[in-house]
């Protein structure tokens, strides 16, 4: 048997770790002046469709920050591209897709995608990180869940009401089970080339399943979520499921079978854990803007998080959502040390 020496992934597994491990989502971002530097040149497209540029972005956290694992730079809609979705990102605005799916018809026009033609890049800029990276340091691949990204392309971008999305499930729910299933299986096999790439855990993000109530939760998502995260699961690698405002949802999340909850910052971790259930691992949850704090508050809010996970197998630390753009990087840096210092065995 092999043994494990990323403590990132032996939390995952939750065996014990030496100490508990970190990383942030949206590590490699904005707040550093070396993405920055690399942004001014190119667009985000750009960046992720060259290989060495989403590698070299993917260590920059790694290297400047001492993280326990690396995560992909890549972005969550980039399978609806060749799906034949017209995908743009508008300053100051985020994603837009001009050519929403609104009604039957669009079924027509859906292209079933290879990800490992289609979406080549990412597998490659998987293989140069794996390359590049220590044993002790895990990748993370990761995709967008089923419904944030079917969302994303009926409602054509960022929404507060998801008019649209909540009209097409109620009212046509055979088409949303068409669309969504479609958009499933593009996802399952976008995840799973990512982990035959090289991918040593992968992440499913649904950024915005918080604004469903558990039944439709349970009918109009969950069999898409567990299809999914069990087609991961079956080529042996810890599946982490993350969403956000999704308290009312965690139980109903943890049937859809991943290895590790992502909590968000709205539930103390022990409580969030209590509802999971000791046979799953966690990962959170300090609340993002925490890190804008002065030192001894922050102190106080990461040793909140660390006490209420109490030491048990399976917490991997992170924040409750991704690092804001305008974050200290010695910030995050700072909070990387204390837990480490803080939960030696």
């Amino acid at each position: 048997m092999n043994v494990i020496k990323s403590r990132f992934l032996r939390a995952c597994h939750r065996m014990p770790v030496d100490v508990t491990p970190v990383w942030f989502m949206r590590q490699a971002g904005r707040y550093m002046a070396e993405y920055r530097a690399i942004r001014e040149k190119f667009t985000l497209l750009e960046m992720v469709e060259r290989p060495e540029i989403a590698a070299e972005v993917t260590l920059q956290p790694v290297e400047a920050h001492g993280v326990d694992a690396a995560i992909l730079f890549a972005d969550i809609l980039l399978p609806v591209v060749p799906m034949g979705f017209n995908l743009k990102f508008v300053k100051g605005e985020g994603p837009r897709i001009d050519n929403p799916f609104r009604t039957e018809e669009d079924l027509k026009r859906i292209q079933k995608i290879n990800a490992v033609t289609d979406l080549g890049h990412v597998m490659e800029a998987i293989k140069i990180l794996r390359e590049e990276l220590s044993d002790e340091v895990a990748l993370i691949g990761f995709s967008g869940a089923p419904f944030t990204v079917a969302s994303y392309i009926i409602e054509g971008g960022p929404s507060k009401e998801y008019h649209h999305v909540k009209s097409l499930m109620y009212a046509y729910p055979e088409v949303w089970g068409e669309f969504i299933s479609l958009v499933a299986d593009t996802l399952t096999d976008y995840l799973v080339s990512q982990i035959d790439a090289g991918a040593q855990a992968v992440q499913v993000f649904d950024s915005w399943v918080g604004v469903l109530c558990p039944s439709d939760y349970q009918q109009y998502v969950l069999p898409y979520s567990r299809k999914m995260i069990q087609a991961a699961k079956a080529k042996d690698v810890p599946v982490i499921h993350f969403g956000t405002n999704t308290t009312t949802l965690l139980p109903l999340m943890k049937e859809a079978g991943s290895d590790v909850i992502g909590l968000d910052w709205r539930i103390p971790l022990d409580e969030g854990w209590k509802l999971l259930g000791e046979d799953v691992a966690v990962q959170g949850n300090l609340d993002p803007i925490a890190l804008f704090s002065p030192r001894d508050v922050l102190e106080e809010k990461v040793k909140d998080v660390l006490d209420r996970a109490d030491g048990r197998p399976g917490h991997i630390f992170n924040l409750g959502h991704g690092i804001s753009q305008h974050t200290n990087p010695d910030q995050v840096k700072t909070v990387v040390e204390m837990v480490h210092d803080w939960t030696v065995k």
